[in-house]
């Protein structure tokens, strides 16, 4: 029996994994970064080790110190969660020899699924259909367009499309460079590239004793950077066949590596509905809660009982029943190229579905891990059903801090084409503009006038009662209106919002068509064009949060806080967030002549790479930027002065 467990992971999943272990009855160790020392998941663990450092290659990657923390702790059983080393065979190998109990697969499993392309191989003779590997060095235009893939991980990091013959070889260099950074393997494979195709997996379970089950199936086709960002199960509209043959498909896989625990399969399925195999993912997903939802199963509890021996409770899984819906709650702005944001979580509230987290209201949101705050999952007896739950849930969220892709994920929901079914993996490449557009103009104005309408309401001198003031004590009536300015947040609208207290202790506002019904610190109802409204309104850190039953607003007070772009030179080139400086372009130095659109400096941020292009051409005057140099947002990278002459304009000497 395990009584003890370490889980060697951070935030969300380490969460997630202790839940389980309470109610089974079994003790709880986290480890931590110095940069999660106050962490949620260190919070809730009986009992915490802390790794030195700040970064994952010094701490939670580092399999000997978590090893060694779980000695310490008492701990007799080591869970990998997701992510960091969750696939790495050799600490699992350590886990064992160090007398701990391993909740996942063999190592053998593991090393055997470990190499994507020594996965296919192994497929291929079990009969798991598999696209055709392509060679780069043979590729022609007929094999285009190819998907480049690094061999030793996933999770979108080394992945590049290629279009253009004459991009593979920049395109190799760049995958290859990300693949090293990211898995310490800089190995990359081409395969076709499949227009508009589902990404459909089958989770698995595996017992000791030849039992395995295949618990259905899940669709995570809407994807950004190749990264999941709403999943469900089952996948809707697969025909029985063919639900059939990929649930076959999976087992035989399982079996071929003599699996055990959970796991998943993924395919990718063509639009004419033909299956391939893609990868094994030898450990729990982070999409793994809309199957437990689905089945009425706790798959980490399967996972601790298989671990300590036990066969799985019958030969069949249970029926599935119902549907569940999960979206990824991101600190990013997907409007500005999907940037990771960071900063104080001010509130985090979703009621009425399940939420898995790593964070409450109050933690901060830093730059060295994944900018995933939760999972936001709702089941219901139907998909329309499940989906309609989610979105308004979401849309109901009380969520206050950096820029999240909320906003994104409600109208991916209700997007025609989510709510027929008609997905893949293109969506955000062809929907991403009309998905991030600006609020509408008119409810953005109405949500700034509570904003400087609860402003009032705070700065007044009279009492309060039951949450609302009244504007009769004023004394002195000012002659001309009180200005407030606000710019929204993230789409940098303007707006000046005009108000006088009247004699008889309301407010009017000189907004037509807005009437003030009440008014308080904050809360604040509103009657416009005969429809009354009310407002939540949340000031903090310098921003004014408004949440109403349609949507949430932040508000920037003006002219409070300037843009770094505005104090610099033309040609600056800023950090967009905080980060590391992984790579510059090859032989780039001070003096060297740059083009406009040409990647200079690759900065990564929360598990993300992202490209600093030039802003026009002409020399590069100054470069302060350095692989491995950590910068702030705003930090001055580099400068560009832009030529006087334009080059195709030069006269032959």
């Amino acid at each position: 029996m395990i009584n003890s467990l370490l889980v060697a992971n951070r935030g969300e999943i380490a969460c997630r994994i202790f839940r389980t272990c309470r109610a089974l009855g079994i003790a709880t160790v986290a480890v931590y970064s110095d940069a999660d020392a106050g962490a949620l998941h260190v919070r809730e663990a009986d009992t915490a080790v802390r790794l030195p450092g700040a970064a994952p290659a010094d701490t939670y990657l580092r399999g000997d110190l978590v090893v060694a923390a779980a000695l310490a702790a008492g701990a007799d059983a080591v869970h990998p969660g997701y992510g960091f080393l969750s696939e790495n065979a050799d600490f699992a190998a350590a886990v064992q020899d160090a007398g701990l109990r391993w909740i996942g697969p063999p190592v053998k499993a593991i090393e055997l699924m470990a190499s994507k392309t020594r996965a296919k191989e192994l497929m291929a003779a079990a009969g798991v259909p598999l696209l055709a590997p392509v060679d780069p060095a043979a590729a022609t235009a007929e094999d285009l367009p190819l998907l480049l893939k690094a061999a030793a991980g996933g999770g979108g990091r080394g992945m590049r499309i290629v279009r253009e013959l004459v991009d593979l070889p920049g395109e190799l260099t760049a995958a290859g460079a990300e693949a090293l950074s990211a898995f310490g393997d800089g190995e990359v494979f081409a395969e076709p590239y499949v227009e508009r195709g589902r990404h459909v997996e089958v989770q698995v379970m595996a017992d000791e004793h030849d039992g395995v089950w295949a618990l259905g199936t899940r669709d995570c086709s809407l994807q950004r950077r190749h990264q999941k960002v709403i999943e469900e199960a089952p996948a809707p509209g697969l025909p029985d066949e063919l639900r059939e043959r990929l649930h076959e498909a999976a087992v035989a896989a399982a079996r071929a590596v003599g699996y055990r625990g959970a796991g998943t399969v993924e395919f990718l399925v063509a639009p004419g509905g033909r299956p391939y195999f893609l990868e094994m993912n030898t450990r729990l997903q982070v999409e793994h809660p809309v199957t437990e939802e689905v089945f009425g199963l706790d798959l980490v509890a399967l996972q601790l009982r298989i671990a300590e021996g036990e066969p799985l409770p019958a030969a069949e899984p249970p029926s599935p029943s119902g549907h569940a819906v999960e979206a990824r709650l991101y600190a990013e702005d997907p409007a500005r190229d999907w940037q990771p944001q960071t900063g104080a979580l001010l509130s985090l509230d979703v009621p009425g579905v399940r939420l898995d987290t790593g964070y409450t209201g109050g933690d901060t949101i830093g730059v060295h891990y994944d900018p995933m705050i939760a999972k936001v999952i709702a089941r219901a007896p139907t998909r329309a059903e499940a989906v309609r739950l989610l979105a308004r849930a979401l849309e109901r969220a009380r969520i206050h801090g950096p820029v999240t892709n909320r906003d994104l994920l409600v109208r991916s929901l209700r997007h025609p084409d989510f709510v027929g079914g008609r997905l893949d993996t293109g969506f955000y490449d062809r929907h991403l503009p009309e998905l991030t557009r600006a609020p509408d103009a008119a409810a953005t104005r109405l949500a700034a006038t509570a904003a400087a309408v609860a402003e009032a309401a705070r700065n007044a001198t009279s009492a309060t009662r039951g949450g609302f003031t009244r504007f009769g004590a004023w004394r002195n009536l000012p002659s001309q209106p009180q200005l407030r300015r606000y710019r929204s947040e993230p789409d940098g609208g303007e707006h000046e919002i005009t108000y006088r207290p009247t004699r008889d202790g309301g407010l009017t506002v000189g907004t037509d068509g807005i009437r003030v019904v009440s008014a308080g610190r904050a809360r604040v109802t509103l009657e416009h064009d005969g429809v009354t409204r009310h407002f939540d309104v949340f000031p903090a850190d310098g921003k004014v949060h408004v949440d109403t039953a349609s949507g949430a607003y932040t508000f920037t007070a003006l002219p409070r806080f300037t843009d770094p772009a505005d104090r610099t030179e033309p040609g600056s080139l800023l950090a967009p967030m905080p980060g590391t400086v992984v790579r510059l372009a090859d032989g780039l130095a001070e003096g060297a002549d740059v083009v406009a659109g040409q990647p200079l400096i690759w900065l990564e941020a929360m598990k993300m790479e992202h490209r600093i292009l030039a802003p026009a051409s002409g020399t590069l005057t100054a470069l302060h930027a350095a692989p491995g140099l950590q910068v702030e947002v705003g930090a001055l990278l580099a400068v560009v002065t832009e030529s006087s002459t334009d080059p195709s304009e030069e006269q032959p000497a």
